[in-house]
């Protein structure tokens, strides 16, 4: 190495306090190789997330991840080294060990050239091409005229910065000046550790010829096919984690070997839905939740996308994703740009620490969540169904006031025709037939929930619509459909709205504004029960996922803007649509329609590698549960619901006073720890027997943590073995102790020991950190179907 230069190293100027957390870095170097080629590099870190990753540029070459995971030691002490904002010299000692170190990189890594393949073994850059080798599956796909053009990019600038102070930023931009094509590629290390990149594709292309001529300007023209980006993982990351599902069975864990060749879980619904894949991740065989290094990634789009993961003979995985387009659907006149959506690349020891990520940068987006309580809900669905009157409401409205309910949800029902699914959906006006005007009407019972001291929310449906409704009847045109004769098939009675036409939208937005306003709408459950299937938007002519995913975006973000302190629910059957995508927008999720709490409790385990329990409605159903007609105690089902965002899904008016009162000290429970669950660490335990669960919460500083038990079926283990606790510190002494509202075991019907637990009381017990990570406690012998919380405090 030769010829070390460090011409642009930035980072945030270091806090004077000693105490301060690490500022983030980005620094920029530049050299050559062994060979003579000339480098640069760039480093970013979050030092206080404990993430970094390198890029290496030989020549005017696209970059390489050489780096992604820990800050690399001689990095970081250049970094601190250096000290101070912005430097631009000769440097020596310390920091130019570690500018050769981070150049080296690219001769540590660089394959040999091999027989029987190109002058350049395959290497991927962050946007590979056959132009550079790559041989796997396009990931760039671009065509003028229906021609693939084969692209080869020439970097053309590199800009370094430290957006806000707190976000190192790459934004590279190269050209394929004789094809007409630009590509502008950012990577940002957020404060969370979580790593995005995405990609522009401009058309930078000019008509030489004659400017009238209809051929040579769609031979300008440029059509996206295909955007695909991803992270490389390190050779000893061999298998991979992604989940499947369906309707009332979201998110099952499933694991395979990453082999040769191609994985790819794609949606083609115009949403994620119930079998897609929050994260793929991947590690050496056997990570959990617990250990190993873990690598995953995800796309933060609610359209139609694909996680991918592939390996070729000549190199090791590649993981990542992207937005999936039909042909026409993106077609750029000269000067016209793409953007793909963000891919979001995680690191962390375990599971847990790649969620952990994930969950402080939906904090981030989300402040609320840490300063407003997330008050209890009552959703009506499960109660009523379609059978809306003012006196029953009222009166579940009463019964939710007792039961220590905070915000009170009317669903489905309320509007048009809509006595049952098959009538009525866009039709956004009150039904006068069931909620007359006056002291019987919607807007009354509003005030009557307003006047009882809860927040009101309502159901809307707005992407959908029946065919048979006057909405419908009065504007067939504003529904996608592949042909003007002919419309996609049905789902649940519903086709979709096409919210890419400015006067479809303008309807929708405008009935939902003005409902808002005039009922007093606290909170938006927001429903999508149809997969989007043959959308073509009759105003274009051109498939429309991709637009009609903008426009969700933005009727969420523009009614939150119009009613400041809205809250909006992304419900979309239950399981679906779930992403980073919407998520920047929408308050919470709802998990799966399935509230049977044997079902949720995977269910909900492998949706939290994604979103925080906060974000994750969690309601205490009926028993038996009206999806699986299975029957479950009363505490296990309120368990289940603890671990999220605690709410009700249940008719309270058929249902004895000692049950009402039950709930009501478990509310009262929820609600003394939900702060803890706001901005807390959610943890998983690995643990030998499958048929138990170990889930838990513990508070940011770790002086508290919560965690249920949760017997599913009987274990081959009788009593069932002791369980280790994750995240204490070994060197700390705890007390441990159960809940209250389940200390009584025997009257509760829960357990089925023959002698007392010895720690099971109001005292508990005191155990040492590393005791309890080592050798666990043993938990409550309990009958199948069953859940225990226990409270675990640090002492001094």
């Amino acid at each position: 190495m030769s010829n070390i230069d460090n011409t642009s190293s930035t980072a945030a100027s270091r806090a004077s306090s000693p105490n301060a957390a690490p500022a983030p870095i980005i620094e920029r170097f530049d050299g050559q190789s062994s060979d003579g080629t000339p480098l640069t590099a760039v480093y970013a870190a979050q030092p206080a997330a404990d993430v970094a990753f390198a890029l290496v540029f030989p020549g005017d070459d696209l970059p390489r991840f050489v780096h992604w995971g820990k800050p690399l030691p001689v990095a970081a002490a250049a970094a601190a080294d250096q000290g101070t904002a912005t430097v631009s010299c000769s440097v020596s000692g310390l920091a130019a060990v570690a500018d050769e170190a981070l150049l080296s990189l690219y001769d540590a890594q660089r394959p040999q050239r091999v027989s029987g393949m190109l002058n350049d073994t395959a290497w991927p850059s962050v946007m590979p091409t056959q132009a550079e080798s790559w041989i796997g599956e396009p990931r760039l796909n671009v065509r003028r005229a229906g021609v693939e053009l084969f692209c080869k990019f020439a970097v053309t600038d590199i800009e370094t910065t430290v957006a806000d102070g707190t976000v190192p930023t790459v934004v590279v931009t190269a050209d394929d000046a004789e094809q007409g094509v630009r590509l502008v590629w950012t990577a940002e290390l957020l404060a969370s550790g979580l790593v995005r990149q995405r990609a522009a594709i401009e058309n930078i292309a000019t008509v030489a010829a004659d400017e009238s001529s209809n051929i040579h300007e769609a031979a300008a023209s440029l059509e996206i096919g295909n955007v695909e980006l991803g992270f490389p993982i390190p050779a000893t990351a061999t298998e991979i984690l992604t989940t499947t599902g369906h309707h009332l069975r979201e998110r099952s864990p499933q694991r395979q070997p990453l082999t040769i060749g191609r994985f790819a879980k794609s949606t083609w619904v115009g949403r994620p839905d119930f079998d897609a894949s929050l994260l793929l991740s991947s590690g050496a065989p056997g990570f959990g939740f617990e250990h190993g290094d873990v690598y995953s990634v995800h796309v933060g789009w609610s359209g139609n996308s694909a996680l991918t993961a592939e390996r070729l003979p000549y190199t090791t995985g590649l993981i990542g994703g992207g937005e999936l387009l039909f042909g026409g659907e993106i077609e750029l006149a000269a000067g016209e740009r793409y953007e793909s959506p963000w891919l979001y690349g995680a690191v962390g020891t375990g599971l847990n620490g790649v969620a952990a990520r994930f969950h402080d940068q939906l904090r981030r987006w989300h402040p609320e969540l840490l300063t407003k309580p997330r008050p209890v809900i009552l959703n009506t669905w499960e109660a009523v169904y379609f059978d809306h009157d003012f006196e029953t409401l009222a009166r579940l409205a009463d019964k939710a006031v007792e039961s220590g309910v905070e915000r009170f949800v009317v669903d489905d029902g309320w509007f048009g025709s809509r006595r049952d699914d098959s009538s009525g959906l866009g039709d956004w006006q009150i039904s006068g037939d069931v909620w007359p005007e006056g002291p019987h009407g919607l807007k009354a019972l509003a005030d009557y929930v307003h006047a009882r001291g809860m927040e009101f929310g309502l159901w809307f449906e707005p992407e959908m619509v029946n065919p048979d409704s006057d909405m419908f009847r009065a504007h067939p045109d504003w529904v996608l459909k592949p042909t003007a004769g002919r419309l996609p098939m049905e789902g649940r009675f519903q086709q979709v709205v096409d919210l890419t036409n400015p006067d479809a939208y303008a309807y929708v937005y405008g009935q939902m504004d003005r409902l808002i306003g005039e009922l007093g709408i606290d909170y938006i459950k927001w429903d999508h029960n149809k997969l989007v299937t043959e959308a073509v938007s009759p105003k274009s002519g051109r498939p429309a996922v991709h637009g009609q995913t903008l426009a969700v975006y933005r009727i969420f973000h523009d009614l939150r803007q119009a009613h400041p302190g809205l809250e909006i629910e992304s419900c979309s059957s239950g399981g679906g649509r779930v992403d980073l995508g919407i998520l920047e927008h929408a308050d919470r999720i709802w998990v799966s329609d399935c509230v049977d709490p044997v079902e949720r409790a995977d269910i909900q385990r492998y949706t939290s590698l994604l979103v925080p329990p906060v974000m994750m409605g969690e309601h205490v159903g009926a028993s038996p549960a009206h999806s699986t007609h299975r029957a479950t105690s009363q505490q296990m089902r309120m368990a289940t619901a603890f671990f999220g965002h605690m709410g009700i899904e249940w008719n309270l008016l058929a249902e004895p006073q000692e049950a009402i009162g039950l709930l009501g000290e478990w509310t009262a429970e929820y609600k003394k720890r939900r702060s803890l669950f706001a901005g807390g660490l959610c943890l998983h335990a690995d643990l030998g027997d499958p048929a138990v669960r170990l889930d838990g919460m513990m508070a940011a500083d770790g002086a508290e943590a919560v965690f249920r038990f949760t017997q599913l079926t009987t274990s081959q283990s009788y009593p069932a073995s002791p369980v280790p606790l994750p995240g204490l510190d070994p060197q700390a002494l705890y007390r441990v102790r159960p809940f209250d509202v389940n200390l009584d075991l025997e009257a509760a019907g829960l357990a089925n020991g023959q002698s007392p637990l010895g720690w099971w009381n109001e005292n508990g017990v005191i155990v040492s950190g590393q005791a309890l990570a080592a050798y666990g406690l043993r938990m409550p012998a309990l009958h199948p179907a069953q859940a225990v919380l226990f409270d675990v405090r640090r002492i001094g």
